[in-house]
């Protein structure tokens, strides 16, 4: 019996950006629930934690959200909807090029 090589036994489910939904790294905690984040599109915004998320979402700087932009000022501002968790995840996303933009920032 040959056990098959830890990669191939790891299968990993990745939420993946929908629709207005943009990829970013949180450059910056501002305090309470507000962070500056670095997007994919190349902007940066102030985005917030919704409530409903609050005490189940916590996220630190270097960290890689998905962000949907508000409908009013959305150059600027967003909310963090997911954190991606773990290392697997986001090497995941930079096998599969959604993170070119970003990988400087690594």
């Amino acid at each position: 019996m040959n056990k098959p090589s830890e990669e191939e036994s790891q299968v990993i489910k990745v939420r993946i950006p929908q629709g207005k939904e943009v990829l970013g790294i949180v450059q910056q905690r501002l305090g309470g629930s507000r962070m500056r984040v670095l997007c994919l599109d190349g902007k940066e915004r102030i985005c917030r934690i919704p409530g409903s998320l609050r005490r189940a979402l916590w996220v630190r700087e270097s960290d890689v959200v998905i962000i949907e932009p508000w409908e009013l000022g959305g150059d600027e501002k967003g909310d963090v909807v997911y954190k991606y968790r773990g290392k697997a995840e986001v090497e995941f996303l930079k096998k599969r090029g959604y993170l070119k933009n970003l990988e400087e920032e690594f």
